[in-house]
């Protein structure tokens, strides 16, 4: 019995084409990213009301995205000076806690995809 072999197209070109699309992924969500946290700062400007729980768990998430914005030269708000007090502290500190548990947890779980050798079959 005779076993057929395939060419195979070279890795290097697929590679190249695959990382380009994530790059270009990950550039485009930060981009979107950017324009949402700039956008609420501005409606977040214009309320009169304090900011209560839901606005602290809001300006929590949002908090760590500010730093590419501040870079840019962007003024954006991290932080309600006018706000209710305990419940928006509360929120404030479960947005920073959960966006970085939920960055951090993708982050690694990749990570160890990437070093866990997997197995077919």
């Amino acid at each position: 019995m005779l076993r057929q072999t395939q060419a195979k197209a070279p890795a290097g070109g697929r590679s190249f084409w695959r990382l380009a699309t994530r790059l270009i992924l990950i550039a485009a969500v930060a981009a979107g990213l950017l324009w949402m946290l700039h956008r609420s700062s501005e409606s977040f400007d214009r309320n009169t009301q304090p900011a209560g729980f839901a606005r602290g768990v809001l300006h929590g998430a949002l908090m760590p995205l500010a730093w590419p914005n501040l870079l840019l030269g962007r003024d954006v708000t991290i932080y309600a000076t006018d706000n209710t007090g305990r419940l928006y502290k509360l929120g404030y500190t479960l947005g920073v806690n959960g966006c970085g548990a939920l960055f951090f947890g993708f982050f690694f779980w990749r990570l160890n995809r990437w070093h866990t050798p997997q197995t077919v079959g």
